[in-house]
């Protein structure tokens, strides 16, 4: 279990951090899941200013899903679980960010998150901004009976086990959390969030 107090970040991530204002980012955290990826990253590219804090599987997922990382440097400042005790984490007491997104999160990331284990880059995102009261918003991959999801070749139908449910309904329990089981879901909290920050999408994802 890696909840620590974070250390100082990377000399290049902490020139950026430097560089924002207080709680003016959301960071969006990528787990181990393709589900619903594709459109989970088109409504990140549409919030302002957002960084991606990326877990070691959320890396080889990108990829599998054919979402380049050197390509999203060009609109995203990204951030990757290479340090023991998760560094980068270390912003979130800079006050750098408002809100803690993660989307997609695997059956794995949210029974972490549920019991309040953090031993990856996205769940520690997680804990120590709700240790914060930061709002925190996750996008449940298993939230019901039968769930159909896109394989990096095919559509795949899946049927969660009462426990990935069961850790799902704990989560809603969490303080400063908030979960969504679908695009529209996590589109509308998103929407709710930027409401309540006075800020607007952005009008082009380009």
């Amino acid at each position: 279990m890696r909840d620590e107090p974070p250390e100082v970040p990377a000399p290049g991530d902490e020139v950026q951090a430097l560089e924002c204002g207080p709680r003016s980012r959301f960071a969006w955290c990528i787990t181990g899941s393709g589900h619903f990826l594709d459109e989970s990253m088109v409504l990140a590219a549409r919030l302002p200013q957002v960084d991606l804090f990326l877990s070691a599987a959320g890396e080889e997922v990108l990829e599998i899903y054919k979402l380049h990382i050197e390509e999203l440097k060009s609109r995203f400042r990204i951030f990757r679980d290479k340090t023991a005790s998760g560094v980068p984490v270390g912003m979130l007491y800079e006050g750098i960010y408002h809100t803690v997104v993660l989307a997609p999160a695997t059956s794995n990331t949210v029974a972490k998150c549920a019991f309040g284990i953090s031993d990856s880059l996205p769940t520690n995102m997680f804990a120590q901004a709700g240790k914060q009261g930061i709002p925190g918003i996750v996008f449940a991959c298993d939230t019901e009976p039968v769930v159909l999801t896109k394989s990096p070749h095919d559509w795949v139908t899946l049927r969660p086990r009462r426990i990935e449910l069961d850790n799902v309904e704990r989560l809603r329990t969490i303080d400063f959390c908030r979960v969504v089981a679908s695009p529209a879901e996590l589109e509308a909290a998103l929407d709710v969030r930027l409401k309540e920050l006075a800020l607007a999408w952005n009008t082009s994802s380009s």
